[in-house]
Order: structure tokens, then sequence, then C-alpha cells
């Protein structure tokens, strides 16, 4: 088994600069990291990680805790934070909890067992007790898409508010008073921030909100279809419907289709975050997208300067908010007659979850 000492004979240096190498110390100088980097790719050497972490009580990973990773957004949420943290030496954890209190309390304890260093979550609520093992034991954060209402930690958001007001202003502009939107669960910031921007744009047109018209489910597919049916069997139904997510749209689309309805010449939609797979071949949603892969980066690199910067630790929490774009399609258009969806074998699309 190759050793750190062959590596420092082949590199014709100390096993202590090789050491420094590996732990991406800044002390060396460019030509012998370069000669130390070429040895351990020659000889195919792997640091002892394990022995390492038990002198230091920590390894150079960091997890990364998110809802649903099928789901194309935190896909590529997943990748910013990968790439990032590859690029400083460090490994990620990826945790899928499911929209599940019971697997983010697990996956706490998995942090807390591997001894890793930092963590990027989404929380599965926006109640601080529930992430109270990490605050306990002082573990950096920083939370991406929702707040943690008591806790103060560092933060990488899209601006869902702006974006919903953009979204609902368009349907305004086409003409639509009677609009109405499904969101996410009423415990997350996320969803309620969504609502926030929807009655902003709203009061600001002098149009009344209708409390009827605003419906909280899950930010799933399945709760989409169903909230729509209640929306869909109302004496007076909507005009439009603004979907808090990629697959709340995509319930909203299944439900109109069962209904024998169409969009848009029945009903317009909206929703936040695109459908990467499908608006490629069949670019129809109009939709409001946030830089996923950017805060995935952010996210990484807050937590990274929390762990490396000297003196960083005690900064005041810092909250990054990214602006969303709108990109206009074809689903508001209601005099459109060639154009509808659903589209052929859409039951057949992949589950999509939260954002």
């Amino acid at each position: 088994m190759t050793t750190i000492s062959d590596v420092a004979r082949l590199a014709g240096v100390s096993p202590v600069t090789v050491s420094r190498v590996i732990n991406g110390a800044g002390s060396v100088r460019p030509e012998t990291r370069t000669r130390v980097q070429q040895a351990i790719e020659e000889l195919h050497y792997l640091p002892n990680v394990a022995a390492r972490s038990l002198r230091s009580k920590r390894t150079k990973t960091l997890a990364l805790l998110v809802p649903d990773i099928t789901n194309s957004f935190w896909t590529t949420v997943a990748r910013g934070v990968e790439d990032e943290a590859q690029n400083s030496g460090y490994s990620v954890l990826l945790c899928n909890t499911d929209e599940d209190a019971a697997k983010q309390q697990r996956y706490q304890n998995v942090v807390i067992s591997q001894r890793v260093y930092g963590v990027i979550l989404t929380p599965y609520d926006s109640d601080p007790q529930n992430l109270s093992r990490l605050r306990d034991r002082k573990i950096p954060i920083v939370a991406i898409d929702r707040r943690i209402e008591g806790w103060e930690v560092d933060s990488v958001a899209g601006d869902s508010i702006t974006g919903a007001c953009a979204l609902v202003n368009h349907l305004i502009s086409l003409d639509h008073r009677r609009i109405a939107i499904i969101s996410g669960p009423m415990n997350t910031s996320t969803a309620q921030d969504r609502v926030t921007g929807y009655r902003l744009a709203l009061e600001e047109a002098g149009i009344p909100v209708d409390p009827v018209l605003i419906r909280f489910g899950e930010f799933r597919s399945l709760s989409g279809e169903e909230l729509t049916y209640q929306l869909l069997d109302l004496e007076q139904r909507p005009t439009a419907i603004f979907a808090a997510n990629n697959a709340i749209a995509m319930g909203v689309i299944k439900a109109v289709d069962r209904r024998g309805l169409h969009i848009p010449q029945d009903i317009a939609l909206v929703c936040f975050d695109d459908i990467p797979n499908l608006s490629l071949v069949f670019p129809f949603l109009t939709v409001a997208v946030q830089p996923a892969y950017e805060i995935g980066v952010r996210a990484a690199q807050l937590l990274m300067s929390r762990l490396e910067g000297p003196g960083t630790s005690n900064l005041p929490p810092r909250h990054i908010v990214l602006p969303t774009r709108l990109i206009i399609r074809h689903s508001c258009g209601s005099k459109l007659s060639h154009l509808s969806l659903p589209i052929p074998e859409f039951n057949q699309q992949p589950k999509l979850s939260d954002s």
C-alpha cells in the first residue's frame, strides 16, 4: 500500500509538505505543490481520510439536505454545491428528505455521526426546534430556498415575492381578474412568500383578494391536481391559476385535462421554476425561473467561508436573494387555437417535487 512517505520520496519533499498539499495549506510553493500532486497521481495514493478525521474530529465533507432530488431544480442546485465544494477540496454527502420531518431528523444524526464540517439544507419547515441537534452542536449551516424563523443563519434563496408578482402581473395584463394560486405547505416560507407576491400584485392592480382562490397544499403534483379540482368546482371558477412550483403545475395540467378543459383556451396557467426537459421539446409554460445552479454555488461559498475564513465564524448572518427571470410562453394566451395542454403521454412524465 502506498504511503505518504512514498509520495514524499518521489516528489523530493518531506512527508509534512505532502500533508500540507493534501490539506490545502496555503504555505506551499506552486512548483512544490505541482510535484506533490503529480507524485500522488503517479502512485495512485489515497489519503487516509478516516485517520485524519479522527485526529481533527472532522472530515472535509459537507452535507446537502434537499426535499426531492428527482426535481430538476434540486438536481441543479446540488450540482452547483458539488462543483464549488470540489474546487475547494470538499466532498458532498447528498441527503434526500422527501419533505419528511422524520427523515430530516435521521439525517441530522448522520451529519453528527459522520463528523461533517457543515450543512446546506432546505428545512422541512420554519421551526428551528426541528433542527435542534445541529443548532445545539453549533454545526455551521446555510439555509437555501426557505427561512428558519428565530434562528439567524446564512441563507440563499430566489426572490419568490418579486417572481410571484411578475407572474400575476402578466396574467392581469391579459385581462385576468379571477386568478387562483396553489401553493405549498403553510409552514414553509417559500409557500408564504409566493402567496405574498400574488396578493401584492392583485392589490396594486385594485383587484380584491378572494381567500377562496388561495390554496395551500404540498409542493407535489398530486396536491396540485386535487386542489385544482376544488377550484374548478367553484360556482365561479378562476380564469387563471398560478402554480407555486413546477410539480404543482403538472398536477394542474392533469386535472384540467380530466375535466375536459384546455390550457390556455379555457384556463391560463403560470408557475414557478421551469421544466427543462419538457420546455426543450414543448416550450409552453410561462414561468418565473430561479438561478438554481447559482443558488447552489453561493450556498457552498457561504458555508466554506465560515469554515475556512479567519474570524468569519463571528460574522453576522449573511442573506443572499437572487433575482428570478420571467419567461413568457403560450400557457396564458386565451386566443390560441392550435396549441393546448396536456401533451401526449402526460401521465408518463417523471414525478417532480419542491422548489
